[in-house]
């Protein structure tokens, strides 16, 4: 079991910055494969970025790309998502998750564990 613990959300204008952590208790955090999705008000959620169990692989939604960056520390169980230039349609809920899978994925359907969540708002 891992339980999964998001923070760093809040209120920012366009053009500013957010760090979101993520950090995950329970066994055997570096055999998973981390994730970050968001969902949006009244749309389905969508993939952000994601992080192989070695960081050697990162994957990007074409929207972030250029301006969001995963990293984790395995040391402190953490993953974070760096947030830079933040666009009011980056607004959303912020969610971490971990995969067990073998294969690397960003499909969310592949991810076991869910966080609760941390809201993001970005002004115009």
């Amino acid at each position: 079991q891992v339980q999964l613990v998001e923070s760093g959300g809040g209120l920012v204008q366009a053009g500013g910055s957010l760090r979101l952590s993520c950090v995950a208790s329970g066994r055997m955090f570096g055999t998973y494969h981390m994730g970050w999705f968001r969902q949006a008000p009244g749309k389905s959620r969508e993939f952000v970025a994601a992080i192989s169990r070695n960081a050697a692989i990162t994957d990007y939604a074409d929207s972030v790309k250029g301006r969001f960056t995963i990293s984790s520390d395995d040391a402190k169980n953490t993953v974070h998502l760096q947030m830079n230039s933040l666009k009011p349609e980056d607004t959303a809920i912020y969610y971490c998750a971990a995969q067990s899978t073998i294969a690397f994925s960003i499909i969310d359907t592949s991810y076991t564990y869910w966080g609760q969540g941390t809201q993001v708002t970005v002004s115009s």
